[in-house]
C-alpha cells in the first residue's frame, strides 16, 4: 500500500475509533451523571418516547447494540429479537450491560481493515429480509442510532425538570484534550 493509502486507512480508522469512543462516552455520561439520579417512578413512567420510558429506551439501546448490531458486525450473526424486547428489567444490571455493550465497539473497530470498512455488510433484518448495505455507512447508523435515543432521553429528563446532559461530541474531545494537556504539560 502506498503512503497515501496508509494515511487514508489511518484516517478512516481514527474516525471510526473516535465515533466508537464517543458512543461509549456519551452513554456512560448520560447513565452515570444524569440517569443515575432519576427517581424510579420517573425513570419508568411513560414520558412519550417511542419506547415509552427512559428505561424502555435504554432497554432498546441494549437490544440494538448487544443483541442486533454488534453480533451482525463482529460475528456475522443476525439475531431475531423484537426491538422493544425487555432485555434487562433490572435497572442496575441494564446500566452495567449497556456500558459493556457500548464499550465493546472501540476494540472491535480497532481491528477493522480498510477493505472491510470500504466493503459491504450482509445481514438479515429482524423481519427475516436479507440486506446488503455499505459497511461504513451502516456502522455510522449504529452510532447515530445511539445519539438519537440518547437525545430522546435528554429531552425527557429536561421535561422532568432535571439538568440537561451535554453530550455533544465536542465535549468529549475537549475533555480528552484537557486530559492530554494534564498528562503531558
Amino acid at each position: 500500500m502506498t503512503t497515501a493509502g496508509n494515511a487514508l486507512s489511518m484516517n478512516l480508522q481514527t474516525h471510526w475509533l473516535t465515533m466508537a469512543r464517543y458512543h461509549a462516552w456519551a452513554t456512560r455520561t448520560l447513565l452515570e451523571t444524569h440517569v443515575a439520579g432519576v427517581p424510579e417512578a420517573d425513570y419508568r413512567r411513560d414520558c412519550g418516547l417511542f419506547f415509552h420510558s427512559v428505561h424502555g429506551t435504554l432497554n432498546h439501546l441494549l437490544v440494538a447494540d448487544a443483541l442486533l448490531w454488534f453480533p451482525r458486525f463482529a460475528q456475522g450473526i443476525s439475531n431475531t429479537v423484537a426491538l422493544d424486547l425487555q432485555a434487562e428489567p433490572d435497572r442496575a444490571r441494564l446500566v452495567e450491560r449497556l456500558l459493556r455493550a457500548t464499550a465493546a465497539w472501540e476494540p472491535f473497530v480497532g481491528t477493522l481493515p480498510e477493505a472491510t470498512l470500504c466493503g459491504d455488510l450482509h445481514y438479515t433484518t429482524t423481519r427475516g429480509l436479507a440486506v446488503t448495505l455499505p459497511y461504513a455507512s451502516t456502522l455510522a447508523h449504529v452510532f447515530n442510532h445511539g445519539t438519537h435515543h440518547r437525545g430522546q432521553i435528554t429531552a425527557a429528563l429536561t421535561a422532568m425538570g432535571l439538568a440537561c446532559p451535554e453530550l455533544d461530541l465536542v465535549y468529549m474531545l475537549q475533555a480528552e484534550r484537557r486530559q492530554q494537556e494534564l498528562s503531558h504539560p
